[in-house]
């Protein structure tokens, strides 16, 4: 008698695709980087000179919505990016907005690699 062999199989072809190291970042046009530095810095200088008028309370509602139009506007201006994400959430928690996060986010997300 002789030994089973177990059937070949054949891999099929697969077209492999580039890791995301390898195909870099889309380039952003500097216009669009500076507008959104201007904004997250503006935001983040708002929220630090308004300080009294954007404590927790009754009008805590008007620094809340100042982050959402700011984080509304620079994913747009952008494009999607992780570090918008923690920044956002930081700023609705008191006192953490006084840190600058939104120039921090956008540096983290328009900064190119060498």
């Amino acid at each position: 008698m002789g030994t089973l062999q177990p059937p070949s199989i054949e891999e099929p072809e697969v077209e492999r695709v580039a890791h995301r190291e390898d195909r870099g970042r889309a380039s952003l046009a500097p216009g669009r980087r500076r507008a959104a530095l201007a904004i997250a810095i503006a935001a983040d200088a708002l929220q630090l000179i308004a300080f009294p008028l954007f404590t927790p309370g009754a009008a805590s509602g008007a620094t809340d919505l100042l982050d959402v139009v700011v984080g509304v506007v620079l994913s747009w201006l952008v494009g999607f990016h992780w570090a918008f994400l923690p920044t956002f959430i930081a700023e609705l928690l008191p006192f953490v907005d006084l840190v600058p996060s939104w120039t921090l986010a956008v540096w983290l997300a328009t900064r190119t690699r060498s």
